[in-house]
């Protein structure tokens, strides 16, 4: 590192068994690409960092001595115990900033992990996070299985991420003083009375737990080597995918319809098995038919009487979840409206953001406008709605 500059440690957990994931060894251990998933996590900080502690189960001594240029020191049962080893082997060493890390988000990107040390620069703690964007329920058990008891409201909630940043001497005394298990490092330094910023963090940066993430981070993981193969930044050479989508509801009785995800007065509704929002229909089916994933009916179909009334929203997550799931993000998404009446232009900004909310993009990736078909066809007879749309996906970074 340069000299002036704080020295900075990276606290690498992987001391956990990760059974869940399945597998001869610990999740840790086995292989992702042409390494282990810990040679990932660790390759991640090289360039950014002075020293990196592993911390490992005491059964996995072997495993990691062939860890090259890293410090080892073995873990505990919890992982709050687990990272105060880590920060005890740390002291003395002279690090002022210290980076911590689960061994399972083995392809954390880089533009996270600086962003965390940026935070460090003017403050003593900082973790990157995703907004919650889904629907939250609260569930409980009947003799039937488990059941909705109520909702959680979402404002304010974020998904946790590491690695997690924060003054060494801070969360070394911070970790000293707690007793039993911690969520995470967050809760200890917070419990502390220590401020943690929020940075931004990254669907990439996910958490190896179950079988099939593995499946996903090769995926990514492909993604980056094509695009590295190429001697290309990662945002470029990687693959696009189009969509379109189409649908179409008549009109019924009622006093408003629903389009994309906003409610629109008018004096009449849309009728459909749904709630009938023949825009988020159109952008879903724009998603599928990017994925060659086939169309709402095949996945939710209407013959089934659990969608009748169903939120529209529950599709369109479907849908930009599985081309997640698929190695894809949004790039961008345009919907058309055609209709004489309800007039879309001053609601249009707000089915923008209700879409992108639902996505979890941004805003400006989400186009929406209208047009009429000149008092022609069915919409001109104004008898329904029609809505088009297009849907452009790319390989994650």
């Amino acid at each position: 590192m340069t000299k002036g500059l704080p020295k900075r440690a990276a606290l690498i957990v992987a001391a956990g068994r990760g059974t869940r994931a399945g597998g001869a060894l610990p999740k840790q251990w086995q292989p992702l690409g042409q390494v282990r998933v810990i040679d990932h996590a660790v390759a991640a900080f090289r360039d950014l960092v002075d020293v990196i502690m592993v911390v490992h189960h005491p059964d996995d001594l072997v495993l990691a001595q062939t860890l090259e240029k890293v410090d080892l020191v073995p873990g505990a049962a919890r992982r709050s115990d687990s990272v105060k080893a880590g920060l005890t082997a740390l002291n003395g060493q002279g690090v002022d900033q210290v980076l911590i890390h689960d061994a399972a988000r083995a392809l954390v990107p880089r533009e996270v992990i600086q962003a965390v040390i940026t935070a460090l620069d003017s403050g003593s703690g900082a973790a990157p996070a995703l907004a919650v964007t889904d629907a939250l329920w609260l569930g409980a058990k009947n003799e039937s299985g488990t059941i909705v008891e109520g909702t959680q409201d979402r404002t304010g909630l974020f998904r946790a991420q590491t690695p997690q940043g924060f003054a060494f001497d801070a969360i070394l005394h911070a970790h000293q003083a707690h007793s039993g298990e911690a969520a995470d490092d967050v809760e200890v330094a917070r419990k502390a009375g220590m401020d943690v910023t929020i940075t931004q963090g990254s669907e990439d940066n996910f958490k190896i737990t179950h079988p099939e993430d593995f499946a996903r981070a090769e995926r990514l993981l492909a993604a980056r080597e094509a695009a590295h193969r190429a001697g290309q930044k990662e945002t470029q050479g990687m693959e696009f995918r189009l969509g379109n989508g189409y649908d179409v509801h008549r009109f019924g009785e009622g006093n408003h319809v629903w389009l994309c995800g906003v409610k629109v007065p008018h004096g009449r509704s849309l009728q459909g098995h749904s709630d009938a929002d023949v825009g988020m229909h159109a952008l879903t089916d724009a998603i599928y038919g990017a994925l060659a994933e086939g169309d709402i009916g095949q996945h939710f179909p209407p013959t089934d009487p659990q969608w009748k009334g169903a939120e529209s929203h529950i599709f369109l997550r479907h849908a930009i979840k599985l081309a997640r799931d698929k190695g894809y993000e949004m790039m961008n998404c345009d919907v058309t409206l055609v209709c004489e009446r309800p007039k879309v232009g001053p609601h249009a900004q707000a089915m923008r953001r209700a879409l992108a909310e639902i996505m979890d993009i941004a805003m400006d990736k989400v186009s929406v406008k209208a047009t009429t078909s000149e008092r022609l066809g069915f919409t001109g007879r104004e008898e329904g709605i029609a809505a088009l749309a297009t849907a452009a996906l790319m390989t994650q970074r």
